[in-house]
């Protein structure tokens, strides 16, 4: 095994020769522009190669962590090796707020966006929309600065960590706001199919979760809802309150999940699933996940509802959430978007064995799978231009700011990126 380690969930050693962690921006440069092959290491939260090497791995860790907001412009300048769980503290105590978080607030920053994680609502983009500017350090040792409404801004943020290491980030903020969330039971797929905008109207960001073991119906909806808005009525479907604090795999109990039963709190505290003050040293898990036109969503349903019983087996919990629509020429949601996204049991093989048959229903309804996760590579390179019309454009950034290849991967090259 190499000395760099392993991905969170240890599914995956990493190649690399070594792991060099500057302490400075000037040694950062030297190492990015010395490296004959050289990639960013953020949380090592991908469950497949993107972030690996054969070279030189840079970790971010070592660099200075600030976090300072620009009340008129609204917006707050991190640095890239942050981790959401911190940065959304600070933004905090300074009254501020984001418009997303993912569900587990451990990961960086600069690696979320970069490979286009998000949460979840209708009208609410992933987290790199949030991203108003990025500034990098390029395999040339030159600091460059990428701004929203410059030509080539569509590329910059989720890069797959293909133009430099990120070093700064400015993301977009707003004022503070409180969150309530409540998990319900009681839902049908046949009432999700027949109505997605009814179900994810119920709040500002829903989850509908299931371990497949029932074809029929799911087993929780959890309703995160903004307290300054208005939200659905999970009545009209029929749904009732849990009785208690809930976990979104069966049997697992809940007091690591952010609060629920209704009770507000603020934005940091309810929109992620895990709370902040649990830091998971690693996960007995690989994952997947696949966002697709959400006007097709009935038909992705019906399809995985027909693979129920080679799903239940290896599925620990799937969520089905909305995201809408991205700028970004590698964003995952083209339009606004339905994504399932499915922990599975640590069982990669039959997991990778599985994979061909999910796409085989899902491909044609225009899904594109979350470039971190575990997906058919071989098949999403045959139709990568198809899926990401604009991906010739983010190959001449990507010569212009590392001409020497050095950020280039195995992974790149199977998806022909």
């Amino acid at each position: 095994m190499s000395a760099v380690g392993t991905t969170w969930a240890k599914n995956l050693a990493y190649s690399a020769t070594d792991l060099v962690e500057p302490g400075s921006l000037d040694e950062l440069a030297e190492v990015m522009a010395s490296a004959e092959a050289v990639r960013v290491l953020g949380s090592r939260h991908s469950f497949n190669r993107i972030a690996d090497t054969t070279g030189t791995m840079v970790g971010l860790g070592r660099l200075p962590v600030d976090v300072s907001v620009d009340g008129e412009r609204g917006l707050a300048r991190v640095e890239g090796g942050a981790v959401y769980g911190a940065v959304a503290r600070r933004l905090q105590e300074l009254g501020q707020g984001l418009h997303a978080m993912a569900s587990l607030p451990h990961i960086t920053v600069a690696g979320a966006v970069a490979t286009d994680t998000h949460g979840s609502g209708d009208g609410i983009s992933s987290l790199a929309e949030g991203v108003a500017a990025v500034e990098l350090v390029t395999t040339t040792g030159e600091r460059v600065r990428l701004e929203r409404g410059e030509d080539d801004f569509g590329g910059a943020v989720v890069s797959l960590g293909t133009l430099g290491a990120v070093v700064a980030l400015e993301l977009d903020v707003e004022p503070t706001y409180d969150v309530a969330q409540t998990v319900y039971e009681g839902l049908t797929w046949d009432t999700v199919a027949q109505d997605v905008d009814a179900v994810t109207g119920l709040g500002t960001s829903v989850s509908v979760f299931t371990d497949w073991r029932d074809a029929e119906a799911p087993h929780q909806v959890w309703v995160k809802q903004r307290t300054d808005r208005p939200g659905g009525d999970p009545a009209a479907l029929g749904l009732r309150p849990a009785d208690g604090q809930r976990h979104m795999q069966r049997d697992v109990p809940g007091e690591r999940c952010t609060r629920q039963e209704g009770i507000p709190g603020p934005w940091l505290d309810r929109l992620p699933h895990f709370r902040l003050d649990f830091t998971p040293s690693n996960g007995a898990e690989v994952q997947s996940e696949w966002l697709l036109p959400r006007r097709r969503a009935g038909e992705a349903i019906d399809w995985l509802r027909g693979m129920a019983g080679s799903l239940g087996p290896l599925t620990k919990a799937c969520e089905m959430r909305t995201v809408s629509a991205g700028a970004q020429w590698l964003s995952l949601a083209q339009e606004d978007c339905v994504a399932f996204h499915f922990t599975w049991a640590p069982d990669q093989a039959a997991v990778e064995a599985l994979l061909p048959r999910i796409e085989e229903g899902l491909t044609p309804l225009g899904a594109r799978p979350h470039w971190g996760k575990l997906f058919d590579e071989a098949a999403l390179a045959r139709r990568v231009g198809e899926a990401y019309p604009e991906v010739g454009r983010l190959a001449l950034l990507r010569q212009r700011l590392d001409p020497r290849g050095a950020l280039r991967n195995d992974f790149l090259d199977r998806l022909g990126i």
